[in-house]
């Protein structure tokens, strides 16, 4: 059954078609850096552009009171690089100046405003109906005929470029974001060994998860192979000894407050979780393994050890899917970016589906040297793909199913 429109659904010939993507990026002495991420979002764009649409982007960069909280200018110079044409560029979103770029587009032609946060009502904390009524809405669908979300990656925030055209415009979802929904999909409802790798830094993101996970879709998550932070906690709340920098690392984070919940999960699916059977802790500057029951107290625990490796690697040979979510240790020090690299060269050897999700796991992917396109599905989405996991459903996804309720006699 249909939930929402998709770019099949209408002819985009001469028509004004706004799309919110994610450009958002690192920056590196105040210079945006290039990311995975102009290359992504320029396929619905391009495709857009194919179809002789009027094309009108909306994206953000930063946060308010941040360093990184600029301009879109230098974006749209990287982005013409992906899109292959020209990318116009406004320094105004819901002024004259926009009105009069708008107004000047012809068919083919890409314009960019500029960061949709600078306005005070994007991200103020209201319903879809109330957002209907926001300044980019207000100003925006004056002009344009149809508005597509492509930007999986922020579907989980309530903004109005991410929810308030969902009842003034036919609301369209991307190709990436798509991609995203379809690719997470087909891990979460299929049948047969289904692993989750699982580390990283987040706890909190990861406990949400397994929870939310192993209760209610048990097939989904046979296996869940542990490393980082929450392999720590596990460790902990299973009674071993972690060191004391590796303890005060969890306790400096809040996270000590989730071993309750850890204890519980551990003594309820057992056998589903998965621990390290070593590690590899930083000593004197080097890399020393030992088991998880010989942790010295001045030990700091950094990635999984040779033994656990070789356990997770004969894990994931048996599965048939796999979501890999977290580095399993701090890969970008020298020496303990072992696990990490390991398993994803144990993933690529196996005849498995593999879901790359999180920025951080991403990152490394890129960091150790893979490519993306070794594997099934590199997700992009970070905290949205979380929520969405974790069975919540986005802000992002009920927008465009209200907006396809509301508009679906067009297709008619």
């Amino acid at each position: 059954m249909k939930d929402f429109f998709t770019l099949d659904d209408f002819d985009f010939n001469g028509k004004f078609v706004g799309i919110r993507i994610d450009l958002n990026s690192h920056l590196e002495n105040g210079k945006v850096q290039e990311n995975v991420r102009f290359k992504v979002y320029s396929k619905s764009v391009r495709e857009l552009l194919e179809k002789n649409a009027k094309v009108i982007v909306l994206a953000h960069q930063g946060r308010k009171g941040k360093e990184d909280f600029i301009c879109l200018e230098r974006h749209s110079k990287i982005f013409e690089k992906y899109v292959g044409k020209e990318v116009k560029f406004v320094n105004d979103i819901v002024g004259e100046k926009a009105k009069k770029e708008i107004q000047n587009l012809e068919n083919g032609d890409i314009l960019l405003l500029d960061n949709v946060r600078f306005l005070e009502d994007e991200t103020s904390k209201k319903s879809i109906e109330e957002y209907s009524n926001s300044s980019l809405v207000k100003f925006l669908s004056n002009f344009i005929d149809y508005y597509v979300l492509d930007a999986f990656s922020v579907a989980h925030r309530m903004h109005a470029s991410i929810v308030g055209f969902a009842l003034v415009k036919p609301m369209i979802a991307g190709r990436v974001f798509i991609e995203e929904i379809e690719s997470t999909k087909k891990v979460m409802e299929s049948l047969g060994l289904n692993t989750w790798i699982m580390g990283g830094a987040k706890i909190d993101d990861c406990i949400e998860v397994i929870d939310y996970v192993l209760n209610n879709k048990p097939e989904s998550m046979e296996k869940v192979l542990t490393g980082g932070m929450l392999a720590n906690l596990f460790l902990l709340a299973k009674g071993y000894e972690i060191g004391n920098k590796s303890k005060e690392l969890l306790e400096r984070k809040g996270y000590l407050a989730l071993l309750p919940k850890a204890k519980e999960l551990l003594e309820k699916f057992d056998k589903e979780i998965v621990l390290p059977i070593d590690v590899a802790i930083e000593f004197v500057g080097k890399r020393i393994e030992t088991e998880v029951y010989k942790i010295p107290d001045n030990g700091f625990v950094l990635d999984i050890g040779e033994k656990t490796i070789e356990h997770y690697s004969e894990i994931i040979k048996e599965s048939r899917n796999v979501i890999f979510k977290g580095p399993l240790g701090m890969y970008e020090k020298t020496g303990f970016e072992i696990g990490t690299k390991r398993i994803f060269e144990e993933i690529l050897k196996s005849n498995v589906y593999s879901l790359i999700g999180g920025g951080d796991t991403s990152l490394a992917l890129e960091r150790l040297g893979f490519k993306r396109e070794q594997f099934s599905h590199v997700s992009i989405g970070g905290g949205a793909l979380i929520k969405f996991l974790s069975g919540k459903e986005l802000p992002g996804i009920k927008a465009l199913k209200l907006s396809f309720q509301k508009f679906k006699n067009l297709l008619v």
